[in-house]
């Protein structure tokens, strides 16, 4: 199989992407190998602009992360400007103040830190890294960034060039086309879960500075925001720096936030075949809308998608990979967010054994609506928990966790509770999310590959309606 193209890793991104780790020289205290895990407290504090700080002490390096989360992300795009909110955050540190990119990141570098910006579907986050006796300067470099983008028209266009070529890039990488493919076919192009975060060739090729401008100057407000601190620093000590930065920022408070509407899924099985001639392999994805992230199945469905597709010991990766041979891996998510977001499962498949696979990840999608046998659940639950303090290693990933509570509105102690959470699941409520997320005969099913190497062998299995479209037509 061939290697994911640089496209493919932009265009699959995680849905919230993690700062930068840096584990020799950022674990906080109390976060061991073991599987109970005693966080921090977090102080809640506000600037007197309304700002709400969230701060971690962890004193044991001289560390800082500073995350800027905005509340407002790819979700809140335009119907006519799918892409907007990804790259205005990506155009954040393009100049901002008085100075331009090169100079933002000579600074940033002088000083030992990092400072980056992303977005995902639910929100946008400025993060910073930063040795502690060099906080004072580097906020002030971050809240240019954050507050004060210049979003100057040539990096802009060197922005867009890049995000164009990466969409050219994905139609010729079935992997990536299948990542394109699957949200439009179950969302539709006119919802925004139907369209990648960066957009489609038409919006990139429309945007203008002026736009981009407009939307910070909309979604990038202190009532909007939450400001994350965890590091080697105490309230007293920070709380003046955090004003001299961010204390200026004012504005009115931002139009309510409107909704991503939930979209109804699929009502029938259905299969869609995306023609690519020539291709080395087919790419298979399976699913349907699945749920919101406020899911009260949440722990259920990460026990099961353990099980399913989560790990590499899953049944599906077990099955495809281990003991066919179709596929170097199989996997599954739920991917959650404000509103209900994908399920879907996955493999890049050798493209004589397409029919063979698809049969085989339907044999698993309808397995798992049984009982999960004792040592099986018993062994994901394992999985899940003593993996989970791997989350906090450093204070970048600590204040990553923090970003989800701001994000997801969950309460404090989410994550003391996280392990007892996942242990409560028993077989009978993970079979009964199975039963209310997974009906093999309501999923969308999707494969790009070569059509003539790979139709008979799909609609001889008699899985639904069978349709063909161009690459063109799902990466627009």
């Amino acid at each position: 199989m061939k290697a994911p193209t640089l496209a493919a890793l932009l265009l699959l991104a995680p849905a919230m992407v993690v700062a930068q780790q840096s584990p020799d020289r950022s674990r906080p205290p109390s976060l061991g190998p073991a599987a109970r895990l005693t966080l921090p407290a977090i102080e809640k504090l506000k600037l007197k602009n309304g700002l709400d700080v969230w701060l971690v002490e962890a004193h044991e390096v001289p560390l800082v992360q500073v995350n800027l989360v905005v509340h407002a992300g790819s979700g809140d795009d335009p119907e006519s400007q799918f892409g907007l909110a990804s790259l205005t955050a990506a155009m954040l540190d393009e100049g901002a103040g008085a100075r331009n990119a090169l100079e933002i990141a000579d600074e940033v570098e002088f000083l030992g830190a990092e400072l980056g910006a992303t977005s995902s579907f639910d929100a946008s986050a400025v993060r910073l890294n930063v040795p502690k006796r060099a906080l004072e300067p580097a906020l002030s470099i971050m809240a240019d960034v954050a507050l004060r983008p210049t979003f100057p028209a040539d990096e802009l266009e060197r922005l867009r060039e890049e995000r164009l070529t990466a969409l050219l890039q994905t139609r010729d990488d079935p992997a990536a086309v299948a990542g394109a493919a699957f949200p439009r076919i179950v969302y539709g192009d006119a919802h925004r879960y139907g369209t990648i975060a960066i957009g489609t060739t038409a919006t990139l090729e429309a945007f203008t500075p002026t736009e981009l401008s407009a939307f910070h100057a909309q979604k990038y407000r202190p009532a909007n925001s939450t400001l994350i601190v965890v590091g080697d620093v105490t309230a007293a000590a920070v709380l003046p720096l955090l004003e001299n930065a961010f204390g200026n920022w004012t504005a009115d408070r931002a139009a309510a936030r409107v909704a991503v509407p939930a979209a109804p899924g699929q009502r029938t099985r259905q299969v869609t075949i995306v023609d690519m001639p020539g291709a080395e392999q087919s790419a298979i994805r399976v699913g349907t809308v699945g749920v919101a992230r406020s899911t009260p199945d949440y722990f259920a469905l990460q026990v099961l998608n353990t099980v399913l597709g989560g790990s590499f010991t899953s049944r599906l990766n077990q099955n495809l990979r281990e003991e066919h041979g179709y596929a170097y891996g199989a996997s599954s998510r739920f991917d959650m967010r404000l509103a209900p977001g994908p399920f879907v499962a996955a493999a890049n498949v050798q493209t004589d054994k397409t029919a063979e696979s698809l049969t085989e990840m339907f044999n698993e999608l309808e397995a798992i609506r049984k009982p999960i046998a004792g040592a099986e659940l018993s062994k994901a639950k394992n999985y899940l928990s003593l993996g989970f303090p791997g989350a906090f290693e450093t204070i970048e990933d600590l204040a990553a966790r923090i970003e989800e509570l701001a994000i997801y509105g969950l309460p404090d102690r989410y994550y003391a509770d996280y392990t007892n959470a996942i242990g409560a699941v028993t077989a009978t409520t993970a079979q009964r999310a199975a039963a209310a997320h997974i009906d093999p005969a309501r999923l969308a099913v999707v494969v790009v590959g070569d059509r003539s190497r790979i139709e008979a062998g799909i609609r001889a299995l008699e899985l639904g309606p069978v349709r063909v479209v161009s690459v063109e037509d799902v990466v627009p």
